[in-house]
């Protein structure tokens, strides 16, 4: 079973679900802005993904920009990092899933359908 982070009002997450759907692909659904991973479950979807840290980040989000992000996360450290990215569900680059030994970041269809079908 997998675990979807979403936000309800993002096309992207919108796209990701009906994808989802349309394959037959069943998931328990968690609104990243309410129900946000801690700082430990991060830390521990990180360490599975193999991504780098930044991929985690919703560089187009306005919490991003307004925190002066891009000029920012290159001096802090992965603790800094992660401590921060738990603050808020909306600084997490969406949809986020969960998969049995896998995590994806973002929507790109092609590598959803290398890991899921």
């Amino acid at each position: 079973m997998l675990t979807v982070y979403c936000y309800s009002r993002c096309s992207t997450c919108q796209k990701a679900l009906k994808w989802l759907d349309e394959h037959n692909i069943s998931y328990t659904l968690l609104d990243i802005k309410t129900e946000h991973p801690d700082e430990a479950v991060l830390r521990r979807y990180y360490a599975m993904s193999g991504l780098t840290l930044k991929r985690f980040f919703n560089t187009s989000g306005i919490p991003y920009r307004e925190l002066g992000l891009s000029g920012k996360l290159p001096g802090m450290s992965e603790d800094e990092q992660l401590a921060l990215l738990a603050t808020d569900g909306m600084l997490v680059k969406r949809p986020l899933v969960i998969g049995d030994g896998f995590v994806l970041t973002g929507f790109r269809e092609a590598e959803w359908a290398e890991k899921l079908l």
